[in-house]
């Protein structure tokens, strides 16, 4: 177990939020034209001030849970013996990674949740040097593993076949393996960098993708989402129109009770732009594991271990900095924020917060 007592971010947020059933998002967009003008303010926790409701902000919500709902498509496309297959070449995508055979950029390891680039990857949250939406870039050509055959054979011509991407849409594949607890804050995929849609295929378990929920840390905390989509093993989900474009979406911790894992498709824009071989610099990551710890290569859970503990230790060194810090610059991708005011103070900020990247 982590140094702080905890290995799942579920108990821990409800040991440190006991009320969180009772709170409501504190900001949430809520203008009936999708533009996010208007705002939805109510009271979150004892220490903030209270705010109170727009007489319409209850039909805005609906409003907006109305456009989200009706430009998301889902379909069960796998079945569980193609799902066991798929899920078996994932753990090899996990065995690979443990063993330090990808490329550098490939893997990305965060508390709770690893990911895994092929075909294309590209900077964001910490690994920019200019915050803010729109300055993500991809890597050059070659500095991430190519998207494994099995990935076409297996999970994209069927998708072709079922007539949900036209053949060679795709040209980037990533994986994210969820432990119990894991997470990904609120985003918007790049505008700048994907064309739409966006096609996420899921495994191992059931789970849920959350629509115009707000995230805060120390503790962590999560606003009421404006639309709450179950996505099912095997299930495709595709996004487009307001889904992808004008509403933040994210997976919450409680929403992940056992491991899973997701696929998402997507197209790189031509234009998309991308950093110079000169200009990629190495990102600061943790050391690639060992490989005489064979004996966690058949543990799926192992990889995720090492950045739990490092976590626990950081919030140990800086047990006074915790509210300073509770806010940080991040990339469009791990949270989408229109007021320019609040970004110029995250930018300001110090210490970045590992569970903010995506």
């Amino acid at each position: 177990m982590a140094a702080s007592g905890y290995s799942d971010l579920r108990d821990k947020l409800k040991s440190m939020t006991p009320h969180r059933d009772e709170v409501k998002s504190k900001y949430v967009d809520g203008e009936s034209n999708g533009k996010g003008n208007g705002k939805r303010k109510i009271r979150e926790s004892d220490d903030d001030e209270p705010h109170e409701h727009s007489d319409d902000s209850a039909e805005s919500r609906e409003q907006e849970a109305s456009r989200v709902k009706g430009s998301i498509l889902q379909e069960n496309i796998f079945t569980p013996e193609e799902c066991a297959l798929i899920e078996e070449k994932i753990d090899d995508v996990v065995t690979k990674g443990e063993a330090g055979l990808y490329r550098e950029h490939t893997v990305d390891r965060a508390p709770l949740r690893n990911k895994y680039f092929f075909g294309e990857g590209y900077t964001y949250g910490s690994q920019l040097e200019k915050r803010g939406p729109g300055q993500e870039r991809l890597y050059p050509k070659g500095e991430v593993d190519e998207i494994p055959s099995w990935v076409h054979e297996l999970v994209i011509k069927r998708l072709v076949s079922s007539g949900v991407v036209p053949e060679g849409f795709v040209n980037s594949a990533v994986i994210n393996d969820y432990q119990p607890g894991g997470c990904i804050v609120s985003h918007v995929d790049p505008l700048h960098i994907f064309a739409r849609p966006i096609v996420s295929v899921s495994f191992f378990s059931d789970s849920a993708l959350c629509f115009g929920c707000r995230f805060q840390f120390k503790p962590i905390r999560v606003s009421e989402p404006v639309f709450v989509l179950p996505v099912r093993r095997g299930s495709v989900t595709v996004l487009s129109g307001y889904a992808a474009d004008d509403i933040t979406h994210c997976i919450r911790p409680q929403d992940i009770k056992a491991r899973r894992a997701v696929i998402i498709l997507r197209k790189t824009r031509p234009e998309a732009p991308r950093l110079d071989s000169e200009s990629s610099l190495p990102v600061e990551r943790p050391a690639p594991l060992k490989a005489k710890r064979s004996h966690r290569r058949s543990d799926p859970s192992a990889a995720h271990r090492p950045r739990v503990l490092e976590m626990d230790k950081e919030e140990n060194r800086h047990p006074s900095n915790s509210h300073h810090h509770r806010r940080h610059s991040i990339s469009s991708e791990n949270y989408w924020r229109r007021d320019e005011d609040s970004d110029k103070h995250r930018e300001s900020s110090g210490r970045k917060v590992k569970m903010r990247r995506h």
